[in-house]
């Protein structure tokens, strides 16, 4: 009989958003949840070199990162797609001339502008924790040899976001997560994609697929799987379009997913 195999979000999802630590609960369930012979994977928009500690020691079975543009299984990698070091110039250039805030995101780097281009605030945010936490080394847009596999946008009122959009909607979907803020992936690439990929490896059945999110970028996994559950935190346009709505993450929402699944 083959496992089930349980796809989760990190943040909003397995990570707080207000604290950065995953609840005593989560950890628990995840651990039971592998004791009764599931799989289960992280599905995030975060690179690989991305990954908090913490979730790490949760010990999942496999990655599927960067919305699809990276899986490994076991600590192997099975998967990796970049975009190239010449389109990734040639956005990179373009985001200035558009005046648009972003993080280039991949597997070997993660890249900035310099400090006096950043506009946003919720860019200097992330990058601040991004070098805290060790994941920025101190790449750059003008890096000769950047090479990233996706990016998020953040637009204000002097960005020309249609002259961008214009240039590479044929070429990258544009996932709008909010507001101003736009998490852009080649196309053929989503967190549905990963997992139609790692499933078909590991030869699972798709009614043994399960998947746990909270944001608008967790719509193609969750649409994807037989089984989608959306946490009660979530972007509430999530919740008429899954299979079971659980509790808020504070609340202990990922053990009672996966009681309600009776995976544990």
């Amino acid at each position: 009989m083959k496992p089930n195999i349980i796809f989760f979000d990190i943040d909003g999802t397995l990570l707080s958003e207000k604290t950065y630590t995953v609840t005593s609960s989560t950890k628990k369930a995840i651990k039971t949840a592998q004791d009764n012979g599931h799989l289960v994977f992280i599905n995030t928009g975060r690179p690989i070199l991305e990954i908090d500690n913490c979730i790490e020691e949760l010990n999942f079975d496999g990655y599927i990162c960067g919305c699809g543009t990276y899986i490994e299984f076991k600590s192997k990698e099975l998967f990796h797609k970049s975009i190239g070091v010449e389109l990734s110039k040639q956005i990179a250039d373009e985001l200035r001339e558009c005046n648009i805030d972003a993080i280039l995101e991949g597997k070997n780097g993660v890249y900035y502008d310099y400090d006096e281009n950043i506009t946003s605030d919720h860019v200097r945010r992330i990058k601040a924790r991004h070098t805290k936490e060790g994941f920025y080394k101190g790449q750059t847009f003008d890096d000769s040899d950047i090479d990233f596999d996706k990016l998020v946008i953040w637009n204000n009122e002097k960005s020309n976001f249609e002259l961008f959009y214009s240039e590479y909607k044929d070429s990258f979907e544009f996932v709008h997560r909010g507001e101003n803020f736009y998490e852009i992936v080649p196309l053929g690439f989503s967190k549905a994609s990963g997992i139609k990929y790692i499933t078909e490896y590991l030869d699972i059945p798709h009614e043994n697929t399960f998947a746990i999110g909270d944001s608008t970028n967790d719509l193609a996994m969750l649409k994807y799987v037989k089984n989608s559950i959306a946490m009660g935190n979530s972007n509430p346009i999530l919740f008429d379009l899954v299979s079971f709505v659980t509790k808020d993450i504070e609340e202990g929402g990922i053990e009672y997913a996966l009681r309600h699944c009776n995976i544990i």
